[in-house]
């Protein structure tokens, strides 16, 4: 499917390796908004899913985006200038050490679905295999671009396979990054968790928040609390 209708906006995929997915929509819906928050970067954009979603959220007045696929970059800056908050998304065509170089900004809420298949999954597919593979963003860059362009009292929020929850923690800590609320996903009740929401700020809070999200009880029978997450944007929902 080359375009994807949401409640609010359109987004086109037919140029981009990785198709819009759950997870991108997940962490669009979850991420925690501040009233305040003026401004957001999504590292390894894509399709630009997750910054549309933020710009639907909240009234930041920058949304920066970031994708160092020539295709991905393109289908994002035609999705963000299609919609209604145009004037408030940009999408920057670098590598993260590249715009890590010279920060111009800091910014309130740092987002990323980063791309986390090991080697063992390379196909033939170049752009698939840049943007699935943690060789071309790892987990280490990542943590420590969002503590040099996290404001002081942002948030830096992730979406991981679960089994990567512990060491994406503990290279956080090492940043003095530390995790405020965690989500635990699993595909319907009897499955084993599949991936982790992870949020961070620079403090420790007294207590962590922590929950389960179940996203179905059988097949398109969505729970209460995946509609309740997603109904915003999903036309059916």
């Amino acid at each position: 499917m080359s375009k994807f209708q949401f409640k609010q906006f359109t987004v086109e995929q037919d140029n981009c390796a990785m198709k819009i997915g759950t997870d991108g929509v997940l962490l669009g819906a979850w991420a925690p908004v501040a009233k305040d928050t003026f401004s957001i970067l999504d590292i390894g954009t894509g399709t630009g899913i997750i910054a549309l979603m933020l710009s639907q959220r909240t009234d930041a007045q920058q949304i920066d985006a970031l994708e160092i696929e020539e295709n991905a970059y393109e289908q994002a800056t035609d999705n963000f200038e299609n919609s209604h908050w145009n004037d408030r998304l940009f999408c920057f065509h670098a590598g993260l050490d590249e715009f890590i170089e010279e920060p111009e900004n800091t910014y309130d809420l740092i987002v990323s679905n980063p791309p986390f298949y090991s080697e063992d999954y390379k196909t033939n597919n170049e752009q698939r295999d840049l943007a699935r593979f943690q060789d071309a963003l790892p987990f280490e860059d990542l943590i420590e671009a969002a503590d040099l362009l996290l404001s002081e009292n942002g948030v830096f929020a992730a979406i991981i396979p679960f089994k990567e929850e512990e060491t994406f923690i503990a290279i956080a800590e090492e940043y003095e990054l530390y995790p405020v609320k965690i989500t635990r996903v699993k595909g319907t009740p009897t499955t084993e968790i599949k991936r982790s929401l992870l949020a961070f700020k620079r403090f420790e809070l007294p207590a962590l928040d922590s929950d389960e999200l179940v996203i179905e009880t059988a097949r398109h029978q969505y729970t209460p609390e995946y509609i309740e997450l997603t109904k915003d944007f999903y036309l059916k929902m």
